[in-house]
């Protein structure tokens, strides 16, 4: 009975061993032929799409996404040899580096707030092909309203182009406020599409370009930026030059009805300055920009409010003031 037992498991261990060797070959023949079956698992990538001035440096997984993109469009802008690939990679580095040495920052390879800065807030020059019909232009403005989401350029106040756009999302918002076009760049490709408008927003990067997610436009959609269909932004660059006025609001207003009261002073910036800032507008206090920088005359516009209002003259937003001022109940 013990032998027989034995014998069994000798022949059923040598079937198993033949099935497997068999095999074998077969699934390594499966894999050879289907290499799509053999990559099913991809690298690892840290995504990078935020608006926020993002570290990028040379990482594993290697850093991808929308704001790598960007960097690298732009140094092919500037006449550096780089084709973007949404990949930070160790060319990308290089060229960084390079461009630092240029710029007369730190050589690091890593792409920080002053290296956006330089890339962002230098440009190459206009073409002089303006003239006079430049000249005889009228007072340009645009302005997007994100509860519409619709673009309108006026020229001295009369509507001249209006287009569908697509803007941030609840957790990515398109910062309201009175910004200026700084930068303008060509066919950045990707998600930027055939142009780029860039704004002097203070704590981020934000622009109108093209897209190519077409079907988005009329949606909230972006990382905050805004989007356009690639013909209706190529038709509205040639008409905007560097210094045009960009007003963004939504539903007509700079600020929201509820807020909640955060201390702020000089030197302070960011969405809820412009509130601030679009607030005194209204009360005929402040005559610059709501440009999201607290400014000095930010700051003397706040004093004076507290003066008139029997408040501490401090110059800082504190609740108080924001009471009084009627952003908050």
């Amino acid at each position: 009975m013990l032998k027989s037992f034995t014998l069994y498991f000798f022949i059923f261990t040598f079937i198993c061993i033949g099935i497997c060797i068999g095999t074998a070959p077969l699934m390594a023949e499966s894999t050879i032929m289907n290499p799509q079956k053999a990559n099913s698992q991809k690298i690892p990538v840290n995504k990078i799409d935020r608006t926020d001035f993002p570290s990028l440096f040379l990482a594993e997984p290697q850093l991808e996404g929308e704001s790598v993109w960007l960097v690298q469009a732009r140094l092919k802008e500037l006449g550096y040899d780089i084709q973007p690939s949404g990949i930070y990679n160790l060319p990308t580095s290089q060229i960084v580096r390079l461009f630092q040495v240029a710029s007369g920052l730190e050589e690091n390879g890593v792409v920080n707030r002053p290296v956006w800065e330089a890339l962002l807030l230098s440009d190459a020059g206009e073409p002089c092909l303006q003239g006079d019909s430049q000249d005889k232009r009228g007072r340009l403005l645009i302005e997007i309203d994100v509860s519409s989401r619709k673009l309108v350029l006026t020229e001295d106040g009369k509507p001249v182009k209006e287009y569908p756009v697509a803007v941030g999302k609840s957790k990515t918002p398109t910062p309201l406020g009175e910004w200026k076009v700084v930068h303008k760049g060509l066919n950045w490709g990707n998600g930027f599409g055939t142009r780029w408008m860039g704004l002097n927003v203070p704590w981020g990067i934000f622009g109108i370009h093209g897209t190519n997610k077409p079907g988005s436009i009329g949606s909230y959609a972006s990382h905050g930026c805004i989007r356009m269909f690639n013909r209706h932004v190529e038709e509205l660059y040639p008409l905007v030059p560097p210094g045009t006025r960009v007003r963004i609001v939504e539903n007509g207003k700079m600020f929201p009805q509820d807020l909640k009261p955060v201390l702020l002073k000089k030197n302070s910036s960011g969405q809820r300055v412009v509130y601030v800032q679009s607030r005194l507008k209204e009360l005929g206090l402040e005559f610059d920009r709501a440009d999201g920088r607290y400014g000095n005359m930010t700051e003397l516009a706040v004093k004076y409010f507290q003066a008139w209002h029997g408040l501490e003259v401090t110059g800082e937003m504190d609740e108080a003031t924001y009471r009084a001022m009627g952003m908050i109940k």
